[in-house]
């Protein structure tokens, strides 16, 4: 059985980042996307790249597939298939669509290079770094003249040379919303008596406790801070209880 998402309640006034997506995406790229998935997965790359920085930029595949929020899109997409299955197939898609390009790079090589675009090695939802026999990475580059080149560079064996412009580990880091923004975003107005709560509750809880008790009210539509405080006291008396809920 699929998961069921709370519903959206809208865009808040602040606190919201603009993303730039190419017009001819709209125009010539759209019309030919046939699969809800390699969609989804589309619109998420424009949004992960435009959150980095530098020349270089570019989304590990185990990235993807420890990203939460994009395999709980995923999720409601198949009721046969894994998050990790849909993610693996609209990673190909996109390669094939030549949306985006795919390289698989041994990052601890002097040149990196493995191949581009060429068939994945790895079993669906395996990635090859977890692969004993194939532990390199999947790397994916937008197919746009940035992407092209920083493609060729590698491709030439200039990977060390561009190490420097690699961010730490070439890990992607995606900024989560705060606990304010998130309670703006999906229970309602931030009022001054609200965010002296929420203070008080950073000061006694850890950061992804209190989100996850957010997760998990939103879930059972219970948009009160009682709630969420009730969770947190009870993890915290008790010990934490995934289950919750």
């Amino acid at each position: 059985m699929t998961r069921q998402l709370p519903g959206f309640i809208g865009f808040p006034e602040q606190g919201m980042q603009a993303v730039v997506v190419p017009d001819l995406f709209f125009v010539d790229l759209l019309p030919q996307i046939d699969d809800l998935a390699e969609l989804k997965l589309t619109v998420y790359f424009f949004w992960l790249l435009n959150g980095q920085e530098g020349a270089l930029r570019f989304v590990r595949g185990d990235d993807l597939r420890r990203d939460e929020a994009l395999l709980m899109s995923l999720s409601l997409d198949s009721e046969l298939r894994t998050p990790l299955n849909v993610l693996e197939d609209a990673l190909k898609r996109a390669v094939v669509r030549n949306t985006l390009i795919r390289m698989d790079v041994d990052a601890n090589a002097h040149d990196g290079v493995k191949s581009q675009n060429g068939p994945s090695r790895q079993n669906e939802g395996v990635s090859p770094s977890e692969d004993r026999e194939n532990p390199i990475e999947d790397w994916y580059f937008l197919n746009t003249a940035r992407g092209r080149q920083s493609v060729a560079a590698i491709r030439q064996g200039r990977l060390a040379e561009l190490q420097g412009i690699i961010p730490a580990q070439a890990r992607l880091q995606v900024e989560r919303p705060n606990i304010f923004v998130l309670y703006e975003q999906n229970f309602g107005l931030m009022t001054a008596m609200i965010a002296d709560q929420l203070r008080d509750l950073e000061k006694s809880y850890p950061p992804d406790w209190i989100t996850e008790a957010m997760e998990i009210a939103l879930l059972n539509n219970k948009r009160h801070l009682n709630y969420i405080r009730a969770i947190l006291r009870r993890w915290e008396t008790e010990g934490k209880d995934e289950g919750y809920g």
